[in-house]
């Protein structure tokens, strides 16, 4: 009786989520799962069983995950685990105005190198066999964090679509990526740590989710920025080979990161300089050294070995041949990928807008939305010269719903990744691949920021209640967001998320947007005026 009395006394107000005050069931005996290794116990949120900060493998400075040992009681999982060790004071300089920007929330957690926890959102513990949605996030291999912002709260998404949601912690920058290899046979996988991490993640999974309602035979990866480029890694790993059966890549292919990555002869180059770069000849002795003066070599040493003239963009796994065996796009998707699912796509503006942010009280009333017909035909000239006529009328034969304006503001870079993953997918004539644009424009801080890198991200994860300094909410992205995580969930549960797959020659393509619409090879011409 005194049980249920104080699991009833604690619906409460409280912020365990990290995200905003609900009312909370939790207490002894509540909410408490069998995994593989021992009982955890989360609590419940809304009727969504929450679970923060679940381990899931052990990690040693430089070593490959080792599988977790077990515990006897019942192992609390109510508050987000450790991140990976990064440079956080960076989110500011890049961002300055973060309030705005739902990708560098002010939510840092402590930082360990044994980073690797999870965070698991279920409608029940039973045996319905849900979809299993996986998030990778963003912020490249060098930042960022399951729980780094609210969007990434998976209890709406789990809620409305029956699913259950898996965000995933694992070793970034230094700590996952510097390639040791050349120093002895233990480091031979240490340019791959931290995609070995999400492999371990992924076992991790296969081997649990059942206890928690969902089904380890239908996993979709869903990740955007870093996250998308993390997923098109673990198609070019055979060790990740049958524990994911669909994916979903948000912005994340570009060159050196996701559509090719760096070879050895970079990645080893890197690691001798950040040697240098300490003093140390003895590769144990990175152990004993601090993770900012490790990290701060390391990144000198990054930039010495591009001077230098090798082909390295940020910190990222390397194709060393076994671990990941070839360029995940540019080298053709893998054998063992070619029955997989895809969904890929980007969002219209992407980077493009951002250095608008850094004179908001500016930008937020001198913008595309307050020009006069002179002002923008005078900045379409100045950046586009003699094309500017031609790039503005394909531009709006591809957005027939945008102004003159909005063709200032194109991105082509993350689109073409997104265009040559298409096609490479499309051309290995196996599972279907879907395409989507990205195009809804937030009407925060006088509209200014257009569909901006993670804008898309309120949308995918239902969480437009709770991002509306990114957003503004209202009705009508409401309804957007309900299409577009239908959408998602859809795929997730079918493998189809309502619309007509992408070929090379029909070109479809989902554009979402307040109206949304599927267009055949939209943007051909304006891709190639603006690629030339």
């Amino acid at each position: 009786m005194l049980k249920k009395i104080f699991a009833l006394s604690l619906v409460i107000v409280i912020a365990l989520s990290g995200i905003s005050s609900a009312e909370i069931l939790a207490g002894p005996g509540i909410a408490v799962a069998n995994t593989k290794d021992g009982k955890i116990q989360g609590y419940i949120r809304n009727g969504i069983f929450t679970y923060h900060g679940v381990p899931y493998a052990d990690a040693e400075l430089f070593m490959p995950p080792t599988k977790l040992s077990s515990w006897d009681g019942v192992r609390m999982a109510v508050t987000y685990g450790a991140q990976s060790p990064q440079d956080t004071s960076r989110a500011g300089d890049m961002f300055p105005n973060h309030w705005y920007w739902p990708h560098w929330e002010p939510r840092n957690y402590q930082q360990d190198n044994n980073c690797l926890n999870l965070n698991i959102w279920t409608p029940a513990l039973d045996d319905a066999k849900r979809p299993v949605m996986i998030w990778l996030h963003g912020g490249g291999f060098m930042a960022g964090a399951s729980a780094v912002e609210d969007a990434y709260d998976g209890e709406n998404l789990a809620r409305t679509g029956n699913v259950v949601v898996v965000s995933v912690n694992h070793r970034l920058n230094v700590l996952g990526f510097l390639d040791l290899s050349a120093y002895g046979e233990e480091y031979k996988y240490s340019g791959n740590l931290g995609m070995l991490d999400i492999v371990a993640a992924l076992e991790w999974v296969k081997e649990n989710i059942s206890a928690f309602g969902g089904n380890p035979d239908n996993v979709t990866l869903f990740g955007q920025s870093g996250g998308g480029a993390k997923i098109l890694t673990l198609m070019a790993m055979p060790k990740a080979a049958g524990l994911f059966h669909k994916v979903i890549e948000q912005s994340g292919a570009v060159d050196l990161m996701g559509i090719t990555l760096p070879r050895q002869d970079a990645t080893r180059r890197i690691a001798e300089l950040t040697l240098s770069n300490l003093g140390v000849s003895d590769v144990k002795e990175l152990k004993n050294i601090p993770y900012e003066k490790l990290n701060d070599a390391a990144n000198k040493a990054m930039r010495q070995a591009i001077s230098e003239g090798c082909k390295y963009f940020s910190w990222s796994p390397v194709a060393d041949g076994e671990c990941v065996t070839g360029d995940p796009v540019a080298g053709g998707f893998t054998e063992y990928s070619k029955n997989i699912p895809m969904m890929a796509g980007s969002v219209l503006n992407e980077w493009v807008t951002m250095p608008l942010l850094s004179d908001m009280a500016r930008t937020q009333s001198d913008n595309k939305n307050y020009w006069t017909a002179e002002q923008v035909k005078a900045k379409l000239a100045e950046k586009y010269g003699d094309k500017a006529e031609a790039i503005t009328s394909a531009f709006l034969k591809a957005y027939p719903n945008k102004k003159p304006a909005d063709a200032l503001y194109v991105d082509t870079r993350i689109r073409s990744g997104a265009l040559k993953t298409l096609n490479a997918k499309s051309s290995q004539k196996g599972a279907p691949v879907y395409a989507y644009v990205f195009t809804w424009e937030t009407p925060i801080m006088g509209g200014f920021a257009m569909s901006y890198h993670c804008s898309e991200l309120p949308f995918v994860f239902n969480n437009i209640a709770i991002t509306e300094m990114a957003t503004g909410g209202g009705e009508k992205a409401q309804a957007l967001a309900d299409k577009m995580s239908g959408a998602w969930v859809e795929f997730a549960r079918t493998g189809n998320p309502g619309w007509e797959a992408y070929t090379t020659q029909n070109g479809a393509t989902m554009i979402f947007d307040d109206e949304s619409a599927l267009r055949y090879h939209h943007d051909d011409e304006l891709m190639k005026l603006l690629t030339e």
